[in-house]
């Protein structure tokens, strides 16, 4: 199980299934791969917000430093790649991602709409957190378990970022109610799919 304080922190309401770490660290290619185009994804996010609203001094002024930060992790998990003899390859479906988009509110003002991703953006970072937490704990490549100790810290803080955010443009109470229900929809995707070995989420 997450530990009570990992769960209050990254407030997701279930954990990932053990056996993940396990299974990815005999597929280290594959988990590289995918978390390369995690990072990447990352980073274009939240240049997707910047151009959407470059009206919001406060996601400009936020987010740009978060890209510059994504990126800097893509760099090194390409690093990671180069190392291994490994190639970057093609894209993968995220079939996480693409639950997560099914939930996603369309429509309502620019306001809602940004707020929406916002905490979308966030839900993912958790997730994300946990997962580089796990194989920091249990991939027994010692360089790469520091490598994901090392993202580990430098990423807990944004998915706060992205919630603190969210509540510039809607109520804090309004945001807050809709994060729990992102988090208990998470909660059921992540129970609705098989652990893949092959992605980071």
């Amino acid at each position: 199980m997450i530990e009570e304080n990992e769960k209050q922190v990254l407030g997701l309401q279930l954990p990932t299934d053990p056996r993940w770490a396990d299974i990815a660290s005999m597929h280290l290619e594959d988990i590289l791969v995918d978390h390369a185009f995690c990072e990447q994804k990352a980073a274009t996010s939240c240049i997707s917000l910047i151009v959407k609203f470059p009206d919001k001094k406060e996601v400009v002024d936020t987010l740009t430093p978060i890209v510059a930060e994504e990126w800097a992790h893509f760099e090194r998990v390409l690093d990671q790649l180069n190392k291994r003899g490994y190639s970057l390859g093609h894209k993968r479906r995220d079939e996480y991602v693409a639950a997560l988009g099914k939930i996603e509110k369309k429509g309502g003002s620019r306001e809602t709409q940004l707020v929406e991703k916002l905490l979308f953006n966030a839900l993912i970072e958790a997730r994300s957190c946990e997962r580089f937490r796990l194989l920091w704990k249990n991939i027994p490549d010692e360089e790469l378990s520091k490598f994901y100790y090392e993202l580990m810290v430098s990423e807990a803080g944004h998915y706060k970022t992205f919630i603190q955010l969210a509540k510039n443009y809607l109520p804090e109470e309004q945001v807050m109610r809709r994060w729990k229900e992102i988090l208990q929809e998470e909660a059921r995707i992540i129970e609705s799919l098989e652990p893949r070995p092959d992605r980071m989420h």
